[in-house]
């Protein structure tokens, strides 16, 4: 590709980043310090679809890792407003095909020979387009070594020239993210640049179709003895790094509501397969598909047979570029935090964290636990649809119990944890999808109840554990208990309250906002009234301190931030 075609790629992708980065500034940290929050408030949800919008527009025109970056954001419905997450998720489906002529040249350089010669039919025409290559079916030869198998196959082609536009993107995104880490609460909160990196290695792995093969295969040895799960076989005699070729098992899409129901199949049924295959990628396997987006997963049904007397189904995945390893302490900390949540254990919630390595230094477990007992009491046990229906108050309220905690974000995910997230976000809107009264609470609690049941039977070593971290409890609480009545003797015992504390740093803040505010309009408005009465050199003066009024309230005019 033209080298002046690349720079202008980053050109555009820059210029779209720093106008993003300078609207969000202006609206959202400049105008609500110095007395507009009301109106940054108002335009917030406009504003914010616009910019997906635009991103959007974008990333199709250009694909790439931008279609990969737009992907990754639909699925952040925990992190981002559901005006960007909603306007984004178009990209899921929503890629142009390649010119087949290229498609062609490719894939002819890959066979070393004509398609012609390579397959006995290639549909020119593509079943499938992604981001980094496209799908078309074709038809083996009679003489291919698979051929007695199948003959039915499609064929995954990477996009020409896709290695240098992932170098041209990602080199525009290590540039924003360095902006991005200026910004304190995003360098306290986030490494943006080591997620940066983990998305480019990731891009790297999805671009190397023999690996692609060798996930296809591992998966299928994992679900070898599951009759509900199907893969798609690899033909490695028509496979090389930039052309995959896969038994063709395209079958109903999973979020082909109505052509499943007419199937005879109980979509229900199928929410709960899918989300038992995800607990087993995870917490047995420690390696799960990382992409199951509608594109990659289908329901196909399968005829009467003399076994089996009634129609069945499949679960078919597709597409294992994206797959994500759950290291042991990791795996662990997910087992922890399932049985916690299967049994309603905040303290062994808490716990799954730490084990995951998630916790800040100077989090606040105590309070952690309250917020999760919290949850448990309000939200345990109700369906998707009866969470959606929760009063908006309740959750203000729930916010504001807890507001220094939810302020202060005491985690930080290791980026093994990003993969996993995404999918997880994706899996349960599928699985609601498909079920709107989907119970996740029902479906996670047996399977909680079997981890239970295998750590129990490990042997006594847990038994052990447990009573020994007991009696460490009790050891230590006569010497505890007995600083505590010396500190209340000397009258030297502090009671920490994080909530009153946040509270006073509010008004503090909003004080010395109000009277910045105050010394930036006088200032300004004795600028103006000297510019009128031409005494310009003085009016530049008073100008100038009105701008650095300006920059004091939107940026230092504070209150201290309480401590825990």
């Amino acid at each position: 590709m033209q080298s002046s075609r690349l720079r202008a790629r980053y050109r555009h992708i820059m210029t779209f980043f720093a106008r993003t980065i300078i609207s969000v500034v202006y609206w959202d940290i400049v105008l609500p310090r110095i007395g507009f929050r009301g109106l940054a408030r108002r335009t917030r949800s406009t504003r914010y679809k616009d910019i997906a919008s635009r991103f959007r527009a974008l990333a199709i025109r250009m694909g790439g890792v931008m279609i990969k970056v737009g992907q990754f954001l639909s699925a952040r419905l925990d992190v981002l407003p559901a005006e960007i997450t909603e306007e984004l998720s178009g990209l899921q489906d929503e890629v142009p095909a390649e010119d087949f002529n290229a498609i062609r040249k490719l894939a002819e350089a890959e066979f070393g020979m004509p398609l012609e010669e390579k397959f006995e039919r290639f549909e020119p025409e593509p079943l499938a387009a992604a981001s980094l290559g496209q799908v078309h079916r074709a038809r083996l030869r009679s003489d291919a070594p698979e051929a007695d198998a199948f003959r039915e196959v499609v064929v995954k082609i990477q996009r020409p020239f896709i290695d240098q536009l992932i170098d041209v993107d990602f080199s525009a995104l290590r540039r924003v993210g360095g902006w991005l880490m200026y910004y304190e609460p995003i360098r306290k909160r986030v490494d943006v640049p080591a997620l940066i990196e983990e998305l480019a290695a990731t891009v790297q792995n999805e671009i190397d179709y023999l690996a692609e093969g060798r996930n296809a295969e591992t998966f299928s040895k994992n679900f070898a003895n599951r009759r509900r799960v199907h893969v798609p076989r690899v033909v490695w005699s028509h496979t090389t790094k930039r052309a995959l070729t896969l038994e063709n098992v395209f079958a109903i899409k999973i979020t082909d509501y109505d052509d499943i129901t007419a199937a005879g199949i109980d979509r229900a049924d199928v929410a709960a397969v899918l989300l038992d295959t995800y607990l087993k990628q995870i917490f047995e396997d420690g390696f799960f598909h990382a992409d199951p987006h509608p594109g990659n997963l289908f329901v196909t049904p399968l005829p009467a047979t003399a076994k089996r007397k009634k129609a069945s189904w499949q679960l078919t995945f597709v597409d294992f570029g994206m797959v994500g390893d759950v290291p042991e302490n990791l795996r662990d900390g997910l087992r922890e935090m399932l049985i916690g949540i299967g049994t309603r254990d905040a303290t062994r919630v808490v716990k799954s964290y730490k084990t995951m390595g998630v916790l800040l230094p100077s989090a606040d477990t105590k309070l952690l636990e309250q917020a999760e007992t919290q949850l448990f009491e309000r939200f345990w046990g109700m369906s998707m649809s009866e969470l959606r229906k929760i009063n908006h108050r309740e959750m203000r309220d729930f916010a504001h119990q807890f507001r220094d905690l939810m302020y202060e974000m005491p985690f930080q995910l290791p980026h093994n944890l990003l993969l996993l997230g995404r999918t997880v976000a994706i899996l349960s809107g599928m699985c609601t999808g498909l079920d709107p009264d989907f119970n996740v609470w029902e479906e996670i609690a047996p399977y909680a109840q079997k981890l239970v049941a295998d750590e129990v039977g490990t042997g006594w070593e847990v038994w052990l554990d447990e009573i020994g971290d007991l009696i460490k409890e009790l050891i230590a609480l006569p010497a505890q208990s007995s600083r505590v009545l010396t500190q209340l003797e000397r009258g030297e015992l502090n009671v920490n309250m994080p909530r009153v504390n946040l509270h006073l740093s509010y008004v503090e803040g909003a004080m010395n906002r109000v009277a910045g505010a105050l010394i930036f309009a006088v200032f300004l408005l004795s600028g103006v009234l000297l510019h009128n009465a031409n005494d310009f050199p003085l009016s530049y003066l008073f100008w100038g301190f009105s701008f650095l009024a300006l920059i004091w309230t939107a940026f230092f005019a504070h209150g201290h931030s309480p401590r825990h």
